[in-house]
C-alpha cells in the first residue's frame, strides 16, 4: 500500500465579493515532494497558500493535512500541526538584531511541544539556524539590525523563521524574488537540504528556470483555476499554459 498524501486540497474555492479568486482547486501533495505553484500575476497563487495556512477561509471545499480536516482553522492552530510558511513581502522586526527576530518561532507552542519545553539557549539556537541559511557567524551579520540587512539576508531570515518551527510542510512564497542569481544559487542547496531531511515543500515562484531544477512537479494556476499539473517539461508544452504566460515570461 502506497503512502497517503500529506496534504489534500479538494474542490477549494474562494470568493472576494464578486471576484472568484480560487475556483474549484484540487490537488494532493505526497510526503517529501516539492511542488512548484506557478502562474501569471494575479492567478491566485498567494491566495491558495493563504487558504492552506489559514490566513484566508475558503468559500467552499476541504483542506486536509495528514488526513485531518484543517479547513478554516486559525493560522496558529495550523502551525502547531506542522505547517509553516514564508511571506513574499518580508516584515521582520526591523529594530531588532537578526537573531532576535527568531524569538517568536523559537518560543512558539509548536516548538515547546516538540522539545518538551527544554530548548536550551535560544540565542545560540537562533544563531545556529541563521548560520544554516547562510548568515556568516564570523561576519557578525546575525547581530546587525534587520533594518540594515539587504534583501538577500532578509529572505534568508524569513526562511530561518519558518525552519525554526520544525514544520513538516513549508510553503515558500516567492523566496527568490528580488535576489540575484548568485543569491538564488546560495539558497537552492538550503532547500535541497530541507528535502533530504524529509520536509515537504510548496514553492510559489516566477523564477521558473531555478524552480524547475528542483521541483518534482508543478501546478499552474490562471484566473484561480488549475490549468495544468505534472512535470515541468510536460506542463510548459501545454498550449493553455503557453497562452497564460504569453508576454509575461521570457
Amino acid at each position: 500500500m502506497g503512502a497517503l498524501p500529506l496534504l489534500r486540497v479538494n474542490g477549494v474555492g474562494k470568493n472576494f465579493g464578486g471576484v472568484r479568486a480560487i475556483d474549484n482547486l484540487s490537488f494532493d501533495l505526497m510526503p517529501g515532494e516539492l511542488l512548484g505553484l506557478i502562474g501569471p500575476n494575479g492567478s491566485g497563487k498567494t491566495t491558495a497558500v493563504n487558504l492552506i495556512t489559514g490566513f484566508v477561509k475558503p468559500s467552499q471545499g476541504k483542506i486536509s493535512f495528514r488526513d485531518q480536516d484543517i479547513t478554516g482553522l486559525a493560522p496558529y492552530k495550523i502551525v502547531r500541526l506542522g505547517i509553516a510558511r514564508t511571506f513574499q513581502m518580508v516584515k521582520p522586526f526591523y529594530q531588532l538584531p537578526a537573531y532576535k527576530n527568531m524569538i517568536i518561532p523559537l518560543y512558539s507552542p509548536r516548538v515547546k511541544q516538540l522539545v518538551g519545553g527544554k530548548y536550551g539557549d535560544r540565542d545560540a539556537v537562533a544563531l545556529d539556524l541563521l548560520e544554516e541559511v547562510g548568515f556568516e557567524r564570523d561576519a557578525l551579520v546575525a547581530y546587525k539590525s534587520a533594518s540594515v540587512l539587504p534583501q538577500g539576508y532578509l529572505k534568508r531570515l524569513e526562511l530561518a523563521k519558518a525552519i525554526a518551527l520544525q514544520p513538516d510542510l513549508i510553503l515558500l512564497d516567492e523566496l527568490f524574488s528580488g535576489l540575484s542569481l548568485a543569491e538564488v544559487a546560495g539558497i537552492v542547496p538550503i532547500i535541497e537540504k530541507l528535502r533530504q531531511e524529509g520536509k515537504t515543500i510548496i514553492m510559489i515562484e516566477h523564477r521558473l528556470k531555478e524552480l524547475f531544477r528542483i521541483a518534482d512537479r508543478v501546478l499552474v494556476l490562471n484566473y484561480g483555476k488549475k490549468i495544468a499539473e505534472g512535470r515541468a517539461t510536460e506542463v510548459m508544452e501545454s498550449d493553455e499554459v503557453r497562452k497564460a504566460y504569453l508576454g509575461s515570461e521570457g
